[in-house]
């Protein structure tokens, strides 16, 4: 098991009697890309708030690099590099001018690094282009570089790839990549883009108003997300007994909107449809496919699971 490195421990937030994250356990461990799903509001920027002490939480506890204490996370958070939306960056300064402001703001030593990152995220030819006009690609770009003004081990980047064209999406992803794998930098990236986080992704939580539902890795998750008859019905539950009682069948799962995924039979869909049909269950679709990761959080949020 490699070291976990963040860690969380009934972690809750409560504004006033609602609560926007309720007794979370997240485990982070070296080396992982960790995707936090959630839809909007589901309570991911809360918890990379705490995580970075840009919100105290209610309740509940936080281990960076095996600190627990306030002086402990305190300086165990100077290992940590954040991005919570676009940070504020002055229109009339370029990158490297920007960079330089926070670069001396913050203490770090050595002005070397603002060149070196900009080249790390792709910014070494803005030259004297100001922030104002830069495409939200390169803003979000910049707002990495700031991350990793301080060499982090630990990058926490809330909806980075929030906005980005399709191009924009592929560069990012290269780039968390390529920290991931010649760096060795441990990532948490929370999005709502399901599509993209499973082209990066190493593991995953799956967040719902607050709470969270899983966590698994993304082999494990591949394995699950296994091919499946899909079969939209007239009634669910009748449908589910005909796969028990007629086909001998527990794998499969029930989805909003009476829609049943079939594990099983996957071969022979004509005897499916053939039994739903003999027991008076109208079958109104069935399409032969893999689910995917949206797929699966929906299951999580809306279906219940038989097996």
């Amino acid at each position: 098991m490699s070291e976990p490195i963040v860690v969380t421990r009934a972690l809750t937030k409560k504004y006033g009697a609602a609560a926007a994250v309720e007794d979370v356990d997240l485990c982070l461990e070296k080396g992982q890309i960790y995707g936090l799903v959630g839809r909007n509001g589901a309570g991911k920027t809360t918890i990379i708030r705490m995580l970075t002490a840009q919100t105290l939480p209610t309740s509940g506890e936080i281990e960076l690099f095996g600190e627990t204490t306030p002086q402990g996370l305190s300086t165990a958070r100077a290992r940590i590099g954040a991005m919570v939306e676009i940070p504020s960056f002055y229109p009339y300064l370029t990158a490297a001018e920007n960079l330089e402001y926070y670069r001396r703001q913050r203490g770090i030593p050595g002005p070397g690094c603002v060149e070196q990152v900009l080249e790390q995220v792709g910014l070494q030819d803005a030259g004297k282009k100001k922030f104002k006009q830069f495409s939200l690609g390169m803003k979000q770009r910049l707002g990495l570089g700031l991350a990793l003004m301080n060499h982090p081990d630990v990058l926490l980047l809330d909806e980075p790839i929030n906005g980005l064209d399709p191009e924009g999406i592929v560069e990012f992803r290269n780039l968390l990549l390529d920290l991931n794998r010649q760096r060795e930098t441990t990532i948490l990236i929370s999005s709502h883009i399901l599509s993209e986080l499973s082209n990066v992704a190493t593991h995953f939580g799956f967040l719902d108003k607050g709470h969270m539902l899983e966590q698994i890795s993304a082999q494990k998750l591949q394995e699950k997300c296994r091919a499946c008859l899909q079969l939209t019905v007239d009634d669910a539950s009748r449908a589910a007994l005909a796969l028990e009682q007629r086909l001998g069948t527990r794998d499969y799962e029930v989805l909003p909107g009476n829609v049943l995924r079939l594990y099983d039979f996957l071969e022979r869909p004509q005897v499916v449809a053939a039994t739903l049909a003999e027991t008076k269950v109208a079958l109104l679709g069935l399409e032969s496919r893999s689910a995917n990761l949206e797929d699966y959080f929906l299951s999580l949020i809306g279906g219940v699971h038989h097996g």
